[in-house]
């Protein structure tokens, strides 16, 4: 499988792992969202110098896939490929911050590889939590949900049809690169005008269908707001779902355990 056909085929797996049924995926998606904001505000609300609370955040995401029946390891596997860009953020602390912050043995760690571990642990638990809310709730109903809180429609449906294009973006070059593996004799590999003509081509054909796809909405009544089926009731179980993590959050943010972590004072 392909590059292309692996990426349109993990995507298509998260839709399918928004239709399932699980204890996470009947809480209603207005406290999910709520519950996942604030999970976030607090991993990045810790000093890049502590990283021992934010190793205790960590349970969060493990817990959400055991109740949403997702493997752990595939969200982990799945945050992986947005690392390079978390490492791009801090890659110049251990450069300007050499300060000796604390000492494994006779080695001394300088305070900014501390805060480059830091800022990959930040960035991976909150990449983690964005997708078990999408992958157990679904990006439409993802969306519906932040239109109830308050989310400016616009917003919401521009959401929607970038999730949507990216849909079509794949698929039109999934075809693209058939056509030239097709007409290519065996010969796997672009060559820098190739990939020009490539990503031009593949510019102009989706803009395209992304125009007739439009002009198929216009026809069919869309008013620039796009309507959801199903109504969400919020329940007992999604008010206890909000507070209880919201309890855990504060006492994870506001309680010291560097004593649990003594390599990481």
């Amino acid at each position: 499988m392909g590059a292309l056909e692996k990426a349109l085929t993990e995507l298509n797996e998260v839709e399918r792992m928004a239709c399932t049924g699980s204890r996470m995926h009947s809480i209603d998606p207005r406290a999910k969202l709520i519950v996942t904001v604030i999970y976030i505000v607090a991993v990045l609300s810790f000093s890049l110098d502590s990283p021992a609370g934010i190793i205790l955040f960590w349970v969060f995401p493990i817990i959400v896939s055991a109740m949403s029946g997702i493997s752990y390891n595939a969200v982990f596997v799945k945050s992986l490929y947005t690392l390079p860009f978390i490492m791009f953020i801090g890659i110049f602390n251990p450069i300007f911050n050499r300060e000796p912050m604390l000492y494994i043995g006779d080695m001394a760690i300088s305070r900014g590889w501390v805060e480059f571990v830091s800022i990959i642990i930040r960035g991976l638990l909150s990449v983690q939590a964005v997708l078990l809310l999408i992958m157990s709730t679904g990006f439409n109903r993802l969306c519906a949900a932040m239109g109830k809180l308050g989310v400016p429609s616009i917003f919401t449906t521009q959401l929607m049809l970038l999730y949507r294009y990216i849909f079509v973006l794949l698929d039109e070059a999934l075809s693209m690169d058939r056509a030239r593996k097709s007409r290519s004799y065996g010969r796997k590999k672009y060559g820098l005008k190739m990939w020009g003509t490539f990503i031009g081509q593949l510019l102009l054909r989706t803009v395209e269908r992304a125009q007739r796809i439009h002009r198929a909405m216009l026809s069919r009544g869309f008013t620039g707001k796009i309507l959801m089926r199903g109504n969400m009731h919020w329940r007992l179980s999604d008010t206890i779902y909000v507070v209880v993590w919201c309890l855990l959050f504060a006492a994870g943010r506001f309680c010291d355990v560097s004593g649990l972590f003594p390599f990481t004072r």
